[in-house]
């Protein structure tokens, strides 16, 4: 057998498969440079152009609305849960709801919720649309007029207590947003937007930006920083990049096939025909719209999935290196998990993008690092070349890193501070060298090593957001 792979691996041989596979790398990452360009060409243009728009008065302003039930599944939040219901009542919003899915939390987070808002226990069946644990208690009340309804259940994660806020929804359309997150004023408005265009649209995603140390007035952004601390900060750029840029370009082509469990808007008799949300997966936000995608191609139904960039959710990001290790490792087994399971999808382009740049891309990046290593060293590569292709890729991604973010930032109502546009000029290589190579790391590593615990919530460390001057501001009706 020996003997065999010895005649069949030559050094010639070996020479001719590593020179074919790094000419695959060097266009994976030309096609991946191409795509990355053009996302942030589109994205910038359109932001652009809607700014032009409002500033014309040329943008539609409607007194139109859909109701909406914000559902938000909480577990051990009581550090963040009050702030959000805080920021969630002072929306500019005609007709909405407060669903809060307490999931068997071993920390204060209900007893917080009900002595802070005064709500009462009520006797209230829900009508069982989708499967989830059983409930426990029910409480009640209103604050500025807005319905808020908790919901004590049985611990059945992330996934159940979401279905669990389907089920006692009472408006067609949801939204699922984090516990530790808070909503711009208008971004209820904003993502009902799409829905009010087309009576097809299923589910619109949005605006994700990362709130460590930025600074919030009665429920308003009113100064926009960068993190003092880098693991966020290096986020911040990742944020921009990503949801600015991709997302914009792939909606034209409903192609999303993700949209951020943070904050999502969704129809709810359609999440109800497929079954809700997956109980037992890691991604369970990617899983509905790969689910919803293909669900109705097969069924050759018409069908929109968004994206309204306008509509934005602060979130926290991260602080600790080992949380966000954590963070993606999870996202990237919940990937994994919705792309394996919906292989009917693999004749659309969405899917084979997603799979050679996102589930794949880890890999393939490493090895491409290590086979530029092996073809140098036979002779195939010089030095100069090779670190001349790593140095051009990684300046060319900074590049669209920082027009990416100049791009958000100045074209907004809110001014970012000199020192932080230093700040992000400073970071944007090491974002793209450093910061992406450890991710890449921990996300192959991920499905390597998978062992399951599908259904538990990721612990991550919260801190509480000052929103100045919204402790005061209820009043019960």
């Amino acid at each position: 057998m020996s003997d065999f792979f010895r005649s069949v691996f030559t050094v010639e041989t070996v020479k001719q498969i590593l020179f074919i596979a790094e000419i695959f790398f060097v266009l994976y990452l030309a096609g991946y440079s191409t795509f990355l360009f053009a996302s942030v060409i589109v994205g910038s243009n359109q932001l652009f152009t809607d700014i032009k728009k409002r500033q014309l008065h040329n943008a539609i302003h409607h007194d139109y609305y859909v109701p909406i039930s914000v559902i938000v599944p909480a577990y051990n939040e009581e550090v963040t849960i009050a702030q959000t219901i805080r920021s969630l009542i002072k929306l500019d919003y005609h007709t909405y709801e407060i669903v809060v899915v307490n999931d068997g939390s071993k920390d204060n987070t209900a007893q917080l919720v009900i002595d802070t808002f005064q709500l009462r226990e009520v006797q209230r069946p829900i009508r069982r649309q989708v499967a989830c644990k059983n409930q426990v208690s029910v409480y009640e009340g209103r604050v500025n007029g807005v319905p808020i309804t908790l919901i004590n259940k049985e611990n059945g994660g992330k996934a159940d207590s979401i279905n669990m806020g389907i089920n006692a929804a009472k408006y067609p359309y949801f939204v699922c947003m984090d516990a530790d997150s808070i909503l711009q004023r208008d971004s209820l408005t904003k993502i009902a937007t799409p829905v009010l265009e087309n009576q097809n649209v299923v589910a619109v995603g949005s605006m994700i930006r990362i709130s460590n140390d930025s600074v919030f007035q009665d429920g308003r952004l009113v100064q926009l920083r960068l993190p003092r601390k880098l693991i966020p900060a290096f986020q911040v750029l990742e944020y921009e990049r990503s949801f600015l840029a991709s997302r914009i370009l792939l909606d034209k082509f409903n192609a999303n096939l993700i949209i951020s469990g943070a904050f999502g808007l969704f129809r709810k008799d359609a999440v109800i025909n497929v079954g809700g949300y997956q109980v037992g997966s890691m991604g369970e936000d990617m899983e509905l719209i790969v689910k919803l995608h293909a669900y109705y191609r097969a069924n050759k139904l018409p069908y929109a999935i968004k994206y309204a960039y306008e509509a934005v959710c602060w979130t926290q990001a991260p602080e600790r290196l080992r949380d966000l290790l954590k963070q993606r490792k999870r996202w990237h087994i919940g990937l994994m998990q919705s792309m394996t399971k919906h292989v009917s999808l693999i004749t659309s382009g969405s899917y084979i993008y997603y799979l050679l740049y996102e589930l794949l891309s880890p890999v393939i990046e490493l090895l491409g690092i290590l086979i530029t290593i092996l073809a140098y060293c036979f002779g195939l590569l010089n030095l100069k070349y090779m670190i001349t292709l790593f140095l051009v890729y990684a300046l060319f991604g900074s590049m669209l890193t920082i027009i990416s973010f100049l791009a958000r930032n100045f074209l907004s109502e809110i001014r970012v501070r000199k020192r932080d546009v230093v700040k992000a000029f400073l970071l944007c290589i090491p974002e793209n060298i450093f910061l992406r190579f450890l991710l890449a790391w921990t996300r192959m590593f991920s499905v390597l090593f998978y062992r399951g615990k599908k259904t538990r919530w990721g612990a991550i460390k919260r801190y509480q957001i000052d929103y100045s001057n919204t402790q005061n501001s209820e009043q019960n009706v």
